[in-house]
């Protein structure tokens, strides 16, 4: 297997709450004392793996996930996909193969379908493609992702537990767990080269979790690498199991 992501250096700090702080931290009384999260951590994971970050909440596993994609402010480090440097990347063509998937979905369009759509039809979105599909196709190693049809999105929302959905149903009235699963199924029909779930199983019955798993474990099998945060018990579809605690990353050993 090849190598598609790695992380080198990675370090995240926050400003702290105004009060009283004391001359050990080098700060005079009603300063802002400055909290890192985790400094100089390190992470890769090759085509088809499914890595599965764990940790104690608040231990700065989202912050992780959100530096990876380039998403976080205050997270530094030196991060490279196939071989590449991030630099050689705009923020959105990072973006657009480093796909960060939030526990809580924005879902914007007046009906599913368009939900789902959306990506497609952005019109810089499409002007990215004309300019860079040369890269882009060489990148992904695969065509660049086509226009879901009405029979692609009703088969991908049925095999992940919303065949009660209907494609013109306002994503208004969808629960939580039917709005991140609507949320997974547009960001995989973008094909990303890898995938950073955070929490997407969070609030789902053990089946419907078991359905989002295997979609994510068919998407790893072709060749997508994958992260999820998740807080639940081994599924048996990961790869690796890796913990963030105490600012560090340790990998923890399959059941």
């Amino acid at each position: 297997m090849s190598m598609v992501f790695s992380a080198r250096d990675v370090s995240c700090t926050v400003g702290g709450r105004r009060g009283d702080v004391g001359q050990a931290d080098g700060r005079s009384d009603g300063g802002v004392s400055d909290r890192t999260i985790f400094s100089g951590i390190s992470f890769a994971i090759d085509e088809g793996q499914i890595v599965d970050l764990t940790g104690p909440s608040g231990s700065g596993k989202t912050s992780l996930l959100t530096a990876f994609a380039r998403l976080n402010p205050n997270a530094h480090g030196t991060f490279m996909l196939d071989g590449r440097d991030a630099s050689e990347f705009t923020v959105q063509q990072w973006r657009r193969a480093v796909a960060y998937l939030p526990q809580k979905p924005v879902l914007i369009g007046e009906r599913v379908a368009d939900v789902i759509r959306l990506p497609f039809t952005l019109a810089v979105r499409r002007e990215r493609e004309r300019s860079w599909s040369r890269r882009l196709r060489s990148l992904l190693h695969d065509v660049a992702p086509t226009y879901p049809s009405d029979d692609d999105i009703r088969a991908a929302l049925d095999a992940v537990g919303c065949d009660d959905i209907e494609l013109t149903r306002s994503p208004h009235e969808l629960s939580g767990g039917q709005a991140a699963r609507v949320s997974l199924i547009r960001t995989l029909m973008t094909k990303p080269r890898m995938l950073l779930a955070d929490e997407v199983d969070a609030g789902l019955d053990d089946d419907n979790a078991e359905k989002v798993a295997r979609i994510m474990a068919h998407a790893a099998g072709n060749g997508m690498a994958v992260v999820r945060i998740r807080h639940r018990p081994p599924d048996g579809h990961a790869s690796r199991i890796i913990e963030l605690a105490h600012g560090e990353l340790h990998e923890r050993t399959l059941a």
